[in-house]
């Protein structure tokens, strides 16, 4: 953690708690926001697969199986 973030975080725990959380809020906000770039590098791949699966090079799995792979 850089000195200015350490600086920030004292900062911010001497807030009030609405205040706390107002911050929190737009911090987390700011993390949510679209990226362009990663979303047309998602477009590409899906669309990479779409076509990978037409040709034949890619088989479809149902998700049931998908699901009880993961599943504990």
């Amino acid at each position: 953690m850089s000195n200015q973030t350490k600086m920030l975080t004292e900062q911010a725990r001497a807030l009030p708690p609405r205040d706390r959380i107002a911050l929190v809020e737009d911090v987390l906000d700011s993390l949510d926001r679209a990226d362009a770039d990663i979303d047309q590098l998602w477009a590409q791949e899906a669309s990479d697969r779409l076509a990978a699966y037409r040709r034949g090079e890619l088989a479809a799995t149902d998700l049931p199986n998908i699901i009880a792979k993961y599943r504990p």
